[in-house]
């Protein structure tokens, strides 16, 4: 009976994403169709789904017609996995000239047969009925069968997802997102939504997008003022000598004891001009230009009524959190307007930022390393199909990689045993570009010849110098290093990095002074110590370094759906 049917909720709760060798395949809960993953991924490779009839639908990777034209043959993919569903289509089905263009989508609804022997498919689709065809010209498609560069993908971006790389890169990072959460709400911790506009620095580096809206405006006071000059000052005179003469002729009109109608018509007559008045002289304060103060941008006239940016991290406002409720995690975008061309630099990033109250720099440093395990672990469980593609295309030793990190215990040295281990390599003729000296801040080469080259495994360093670290480290009993780690691993270098925080009301106060930063900013930051100190800790994961590492694809920007960068924000 009906009534006895589990709701559909608790029906999507209990879904298999692969039904093993079973004879059924569950249909897409929210679209006419079945996921072509849930075919091709089936131990038996979908043999063992021969003879159900199906819906399908995605896009033509490659088509070609055969037996002069009788039918095709189309390699379709849905994005669901990586690899392609045969289909067969008659001519007798359906035009063939409009399906095989590369690019094509189609709905089709047919039977799953058995492929001759021989054939690398498992199972194919034999079309009996085209419900949908969305055509492509193929002398106009930007995106040809042959191989195309990462490079040119990045002028089409909004194609970019119908290739097999981006399409792989979209679900890894798609399944590292879902391990991230599944990992810190195992842990119990909270998912906080951190603001995208602040007016904190969190890093201290000045190098940071501003929002306002004095730019805009001035823009639409100009252009206002040029449709209507502001009243010369006859005119506001001329007002103030209408509001003069319609007071004066109310009052005499009470003082004449005249009928109400005619006071209350009077003194309609003396509010117009009260507030013809007030838009004149509203209107002669319309200056062009930004506003400025004692020759100062004015930023109190601007939407926030003062100086907003996107923030660079959303560290300082989740310690509010943390600090209140233990366990907390933002992971959002972030922005730096730092004019960098490199392959490792985006301004706009995703950040996975965790903070745990009651925990020193050791918890710190063995949640980073059982968070990293986790994903690299997660990926293998889960993404081994698009790992073994970029294994194949980008990285060979990418799974390899993601083993040896899941399993490997992480090593831990201070920054002064890395630095003197530096030394010792300088010292055997190792050559580096950087200067190797205590104080230093690690470069890549540094931290990649630590993890790739000294330990071959991920590496924490921890106990950096107080001048190379933010001013919300906590300062060590040596008064010279502070309580930061930073998690170095093979292919990226550092991909990690997180402190314990300083807790003391009086030593973080003079660290903000001793950067150069105003303490007004932060002076709720500062409240923190103030009422209810709590010895806490966190760390920022880059998330797209985090994909890098994974796949072992080179540049930051395809790894990121929509890449910002200095001269590009497509979309």
């Amino acid at each position: 009976m009906a009534e006895d049917l589990p709701p559909p909720v608790e029906q999507m709760a209990l879904a298999s994403l692969n039904d093993g060798v079973s004879t059924s395949f569950s249909k897409a809960e929210f679209s006419d169709r079945v996921l072509i993953r849930t075919i091709l991924s089936r131990p038996d490779g979908g043999a063992g789904l021969a003879g159900q009839t199906v819906k399908v639908g995605g896009w033509v990777k490659t088509g070609r017609e055969q037996g002069k034209g009788s039918f095709a043959f189309l390699e379709l993919n849905d994005g669901s996995c990586p690899a392609n569903l045969q289909v067969i289509v008659d001519a007798a089905v359906a035009p063939l000239g409009q399906l095989v263009p590369t690019g094509t989508c189609v709905h089709v609804e047919g039977l799953l047969k058995l492929p001759p022997e021989g054939t690398k498919q498992r199972v194919e689709l034999r079309v009996e009925k085209v419900h949908h065809v969305g055509p492509v010209d193929p002398a106009k498609y930007p995106l040809p069968k042959t191989r195309l560069t990462l490079e040119f993908l990045r002028d089409i971006v909004h194609f970019r997802p119908r290739t097999n790389t981006i399409s792989a890169v979209a679900r890894i990072r798609n399944a590292l997102a879902y391990a991230t959460h599944m990992f810190f709400q195992k842990h119990s911790f909270l998912y906080i939504h951190t603001p995208i506009v602040t007016t904190s620095d969190c890093e201290g580096a000045g190098e940071m997008f501003q929002v306002t809206t004095l730019i805009s405006d001035a823009e639409k006071v100009e252009k206002e003022l040029i449709k209507n000059p502001p009243p010369s000052e006859a005119d506001i005179e001329a007002a103030k000598a209408l509001v003069k003469e319609k007071g004066e002729a109310v009052a005499q009109l009470k003082s004449a004891k005249a009928g109400k109608a005619e006071i209350t018509a009077s003194v309609a007559e003396l509010n117009k001009a009260k507030e013809n008045l007030s838009r004149l002289e509203e209107r002669s304060k319309l200056k062009p230009g930004i506003p400025q103060k004692d020759g100062k941008i004015d930023y109190s006239q601007d939407f926030f009524a003062r100086q907003a940016f996107l923030t660079v991290s959303g560290q300082l406002q989740v310690e509010t959190y943390a600090c209140a409720v233990s366990s907390v995690y933002t992971f959002g975008p972030t922005f730096r307007a730092e004019h960098s061309h490199t392959s490792r630099h985006l301004a706009e990033f995703w950040m996975v930022e965790p903070e745990i109250a009651f925990a020193d720099l050791k918890d710190d440093m063995n949640c980073a390393e059982a968070y990293v395990k986790f994903l690299c672990q997660w990926l293998l469980d889960n993404c081994l199909d698009d790992m073994e593609f970029m294994a194949k295309n980008f990285d060979k030793g990418c799974i390899d990689r993601l083993r040896m990190v899941a399993s490997t215990p992480f090593e831990r040295i201070s920054y002064t045993e890395a630095i003197k281990l530096l030394e010792e390599a300088v010292k055997k003729d190792k050559k580096f570009e950087n200067k190797v000296e205590w104080g230093i801040d690690l470069a890549s080469e540094h931290e990649r010849y630590l993890t790739e080259v000294l330990f071959k495994k991920p590496v924490i360093v921890h106990d950096y110098p107080k001048g190379i670290k933010a001013f919300y480290m906590r300062l060590n009993d040596d008064m010279k290093t502070v309580a930061a780690m930073d998690v170095l691993v093979p292919k990226v270098g550092e991909l990690i990095g997180g402190s314990q925080r300083e807790e003391r009301y009086e030593i973080i106060e003079k660290r903000i002074l001793e950067m150069g930063l105003p303490l007004e900013p932060y002076e709720w930051y500062l409240d923190l110590r103030r009422y209810g100190t709590v010895k806490h800790c966190g760390f920022g994961l880059g998330f797209e370094r985090m994909i890098l590492f994974a796949t072992g694809i080179d540049n930051i920007r395809d790894v990121i759906p929509f890449p910002r960068y200095p001269g590009r924000a497509d979309l």
